[in-house]
């Protein structure tokens, strides 16, 4: 049995291997109302400006600063595009997260959105932020890769 690859976006945010180093990554659940789960199919996310907020009393995430737009087609049952949502991690991943958030100075970010077996999944990832310096040694590495390919391709 051939199984057939889903069609769905991957929603990724870019900024973040730009300007965080990744230590650690989790697969996370997302509490997604229909017309949220339209639009992200739909490829209509944005991580960009997104957060991960840990609820200190509840042992609770929440995803903070996504957008994802109003689906058309949802009339008065549309969603507000940027609130809160919750994330569904298991307790022993949260207080991970938590350790490394008080004691190392880490921030956590989304990384990417996709859907697995017809659910919403939401990659998180521990991250320190990158330096000035950090981020001028990544783009000499990528153009140096891409010089390395085009002298490639023109020897071929």
């Amino acid at each position: 049995m051939i199984k057939k690859e889903s069609s769905t976006p991957v929603i990724q945010n870019r900024k973040a291997n730009h300007l965080y180093f990744v230590d650690e990554t989790f697969e996370v659940g997302i509490m997604l109302i229909g017309s949220e789960v339209k639009s992200i199919r739909n490829g209509k996310c944005t991580l960009g400006e997104a957060w991960i907020d840990i609820d200190e009393n509840k042992d609770e995430l929440w995803l903070v600063g996504a957008h994802i737009d109003e689906y058309l087609f949802a009339n008065r049952f549309n969603h507000f595009p940027a609130r809160r949502r919750k994330l569904l991690a298991h307790t022993h991943e949260i207080q991970k997260m938590r350790k490394a958030k008080e004691l190392k100075g880490c921030t956590i970010i989304p990384l990417k959105m996709y859907f697995k077996n017809r659910i919403a999944k939401l990659e998180v990832g521990i991250c320190r932020g990158k330096d000035q310096h950090d981020k001028r040694q990544d783009i000499l590495v990528r153009d140096a890769k891409m010089e390395m390919a085009r002298a490639a391709k023109a020897h071929r």
